[in-house]
């Protein structure tokens, strides 16, 4: 059930996105009078779900769910409609039409949808509020990545400055620091002192290429019992069983989910000691932590702290929501932007996912708050990825056009048809590598 929950808000959010996008090429081309031969939501070879013609242009729908697209008579594009192109060119194409006005039609699209972006989070502030954290009110602090203990970091410690702000987003400090490069953190540690901790320069990199980009600072979870076992893993090794409490953990008592990820990470590679609350009874085990810092169990569902008492819901009204909605449509547009330090690397390769992967993104329940959230991220994303300077994407088209319009020459037919040739079979490789990698991880679990 929760599969096809997160599948119907993909395809829905994905839907909207994409139609948008397309109207963004469509209406500044009907401006320019520039003849639009098909306008189609998913991809149609052979044939088409549904199609209707209205006026010159021909409306559908595709079985293929991975975009849509708009045919623009006298475009090279992904159609590669060479007969239409042998021909002299009228009028009413795109090729006859002054270089700014074809610009600003390859433009509409990515302009559309960041637009979408604030509008979406301008209206889901006003209509919803947005959740914040006041850590004062927390019990027991944060949990924090094992990596970043070395800097000076404790589980249970609570942020109280960020450069000198204080931030309400808690599950958001990890992307201060890896995004925005936020490095001095005024905290306060469970026994009380505060201390300014200030991180190195290449922190977020460091996070990066270390694995603490996810959950470096989160919620604490109470540890709760073991569910399941792992075959051939330490667990399984030593006899752990569903139904086992862990007490301890080399003599340290064990209450949260990141004090055991803590003990397992700082002991890779090493023997651990264990009480296990087995039956009323307390027993102990010994175990040998691989250098990938896992255990092999599975824990029922975590119970957060009660620390749940520090979220509360900023209100905001229609004036206050245009002005932090458009902020945050910023904010995410940068992130976008510089997370490509990240994205062009061998992890970063290795972490692309494809729509599966944005699939788990949303939450297994329906949830309008979330959805709209999401597609506002997802609309800058698309807008984002779009304007990347590869044949076959807007952005291909937009760097040819100001090729043409700075040297006065436009770049030859052949020599489109090539680049669009090549921008469609680098778009083809990543889609069947990133969704490939989506697969062979849902069937291996």
């Amino acid at each position: 059930m929760d599969f096809w929950v997160r599948a119907a808000q993909l395809i829905l959010s994905l839907s909207l996105l994409i139609v948008l996008h397309e109207f963004g090429h469509y209406l500044p081309a009907k401006w320019f009078n520039t003849k639009v031969e098909k306008f189609y939501l998913f991809f149609n070879p052979y044939f088409s779900v549904f199609k209707k013609k209205i006026g010159e242009t021909e409306w559908g729908l595709g079985w293929i769910p991975l975009g849509g697209y708009v045919k623009i008579a006298g475009m090279v594009d992904e159609s590669m409609d060479k007969e239409q192109l042998a021909q002299p060119a009228q009028p009413w194409e795109f090729r006859s039409k002054p270089a700014w006005q074809r610009l600003i039609i390859m433009l509409g699209g990515i302009i559309v949808n960041v637009i979408v972006c604030f509008v979406i989070y301008i209206m889901v502030l006003f209509v919803w509020g947005e959740e914040k954290i006041d850590q004062s009110k927390m019990v027991n602090g944060m949990a924090i990545h094992p990596y970043m203990e070395q800097f000076g970091f404790q589980q249970g410690d609570k942020v109280l400055t960020v450069d000198g702000e204080k931030l309400d987003a808690l599950q958001q400090l990890g992307g201060e620091v890896l995004i925005f490069n936020k490095r001095h953190f005024k905290v306060q540690h469970p026994d009380g002192k505060v201390e300014t901790i200030v991180l190195p320069e290449d922190i977020g990199n460091m996070m990066w290429q270390n694995g603490a980009e996810k959950g470096a600072f989160d919620f604490r979870y109470f540890l709760s019992r073991v569910d399941s076992v792992a075959p051939k893993t330490p667990a399984s090794r030593i006899g752990l069983k569903k139904g086992d409490k862990f007490v301890k953990l080399n003599d340290k008592s064990i209450r949260f989910y990141d004090e055991f990820q803590s003990e397992l990470y700082h002991n890779k590679g090493k023997k651990i000691n264990m009480t296990i609350l087995r039956d009323g009874k307390e027993i102990e085990k010994e175990a040998y932590i691989g250098m990938d810092g896992k255990m092999g169990v599975n824990f029922k569902k975590l119970s957060i702290s009660p620390d749940t008492s520090a979220i509360y819901t900023q209100n905001y009204s229609l004036g206050a929501a245009l002005t932090s909605g458009f902020g945050k449509g910023l904010r995410t547009m940068y992130m976008n932007v510089a997370q490509f330090k990240y994205v062009f690397s061998k992890k970063g390769a290795e972490s692309i996912g494809g729509v599966g992967s944005i699939g788990k993104l949303f939450p297994a329940t329906w949830n309008w708050q979330a959805f709209w959230t999401l597609t506002a991220f997802l609309s800058m994303m698309l807008a984002i990825m779009n304007l990347l300077p590869i044949p076959a994407l807007d952005g291909g088209h937009v760097m040819f056009l100001l090729y043409e319009m700075i040297t006065g020459r436009a770049p030859g037919q052949k020599f489109m048809e090539y680049a669009q040739y090549v921008g469609f079979f680098l778009l083809l490789g990543l889609i069947l590598y990133a969704n490939g990698k989506d697969l062979i991880g849902a069937i291996t679990g």
